[in-house]
């Protein structure tokens, strides 16, 4: 049930008192928390279908299961229901594109042929929102990907043609940062890999390393574009062996200060990367941060508010790492209501970042003078802070639904428009 206007202000009065006298000032929090953006995927939105006239299946080690109705099948339909989304989601935020998705005018484009003005279209959306937007090259749902490999591929002509491919895909994101005013980061994935034990290891990296070198060659301004590169563990097709592992592309951004993307669901089961983002940034200009959810083998259920996604946000607010963290989310369901999904998951992302910004400086103090006691007593007990209310005011400050009221809009949405697709 929803909250009323009046009781949220009485909990939030409480709570920020009792903030208050933990030396946590909940106004400062809020207003930080504004500043952060999340860049929202559109592959949330139709399944990783995109708009290409080809109609090819979805490959590369993705797989989307479920066929609740209602995904969207233009680009029309993918930015209403983006619209809907955002208006549930408190704070200002991005759009994280992928290059499948331009706008062909029902012609057949090939993906080394891709241009700016196949995109504009959502940079027109885009700016009317006043939002920035992300960017990809799209390595994969493609006859020359079918092999399962495109950068590192044995054939010149197929490394070639995907070397075009993600050269044009940074001109569009430098194409989207200027026209925007806020710098695109053009994020690189391949899906190379084998699925059982190869026996030379060596030699795809290499051509990997050649045909990032040849895709990164062009200087691009900063202002208005960022190179990221982005590791995987393995994938369906690629369980053995991947390209493109974490040292690989670890080594990569470093020595050529590139942006370096840590995906939440591209490691072990068991592995966290909240350590890794105060390490890597010690070598690294910026972090591209996917923020996604591991269950099992599969790595990209919708988010939600667990130990793991708390941990990452916890380590950005306390070590000051936000400045050069570019957070966005990446994960697909069918199974349920697409719009929710991006409001589960972006919510549960700013709920995190609340939190963390809400944390007491004593855990601080205790740990300097080290009271390693106090630290963790402290540490446990802020875990029972009303943060809750706190996020209810942050929503009604930003003109959002408080509580689980957004989810009668979704159904209401849902019963007006997505069921009659």
């Amino acid at each position: 049930m929803a909250k009323s206007s009046k009781l949220i202000a009485q909990s939030y009065s409480a709570a920020k008192s009792r903030y208050a006298d933990m030396g946590v000032d909940t106004e400062a929090a809020m207003a930080a928390l504004a500043r952060i953006p999340i860049s929202l995927h559109c592959w949330q939105g139709d399944d990783v279908g995109g708009f290409e006239t080809s109609g090819g299946e979805l490959s590369g080690g993705i797989a989307v299961t479920g066929n609740y109705p209602g995904k969207a099948r233009t680009p029309d339909e993918l930015r209403a229901d983006l619209d809907k989304a955002l208006s549930l989601i408190p704070g200002k935020h991005r759009l994280n594109l992928h290059a499948f998705y331009g706008e062909f005018g029902g012609v057949k484009v090939d993906r080394d042929q891709i241009e700016p003005k196949h995109f504009k279209g959502w940079v027109d959306w885009a700016k009317a929102n006043g939002m920035g937007m992300d960017f990809n090259p799209t390595c994969f749902s493609h006859p020359k990907a079918a092999d399962g490999f495109t950068l590192s591929h044995p054939k010149k002509g197929i490394r070639d043609f995907w070397i075009e491919h993600c050269i044009r895909s940074r001109e569009i994101g430098a194409y989207m940062g200027k026209s925007l005013g806020s710098a695109t980061v053009t994020n690189v994935w391949i899906p190379d890999g084998f699925k059982d034990t190869p026996v030379d290891r060596l030699a795809p990296r290499q051509r990997l390393e050649d045909s990032l070198d040849k895709v990164f060659a062009k200087p691009l301004s900063p202002k208005h574009h960022l190179d990221a590169v982005e590791s995987k563990l393995f994938g369906i097709g690629s369980e053995s062996y991947v390209v493109g592992s974490h040292e690989f592309y670890m080594g990569y951004a470093i020595k050529n200060q590139k942006v370096l993307c840590l995906d939440a669901g591209h490691f072990h089961p068991t592995e966290g990367i909240a350590d890794k983002l105060s390490s890597a940034l010690m070598f690294v200009p910026e972090i591209l941060l996917h923020v996604s959810r591991g269950v099992r083998w599969d790595s990209d259920h919708v988010v939600t508010l667990d130990d793991a996604l708390q941990a990452i946000a916890n380590e950005l607010v306390r070590n000051k790492l936000l400045a050069r963290t570019h957070i966005g989310l990446d994960f697909f369901d069918a199974s349920i209501n697409r719009i929710a999904a991006w409001t589960i998951g972006t919510r549960n992302t700013l709920k995190a970042l609340l939190i963390a910004l809400l944390e007491p400086p004593a855990l601080r103090e205790a740990e300097k003078a080290g009271d390693l006691t106090g630290r963790l007593a402290l540490m446990e007990d802020a875990k029972g802070l009303p943060w809750g209310a706190v996020w209810d005011a942050y929503c009604e400050t930003q003109g959002v639904p408080a509580g689980n009221s957004w989810l009668a809009e979704v159904r209401s949405y849902e019963a007006a428009v997505l069921s009659k697709r």
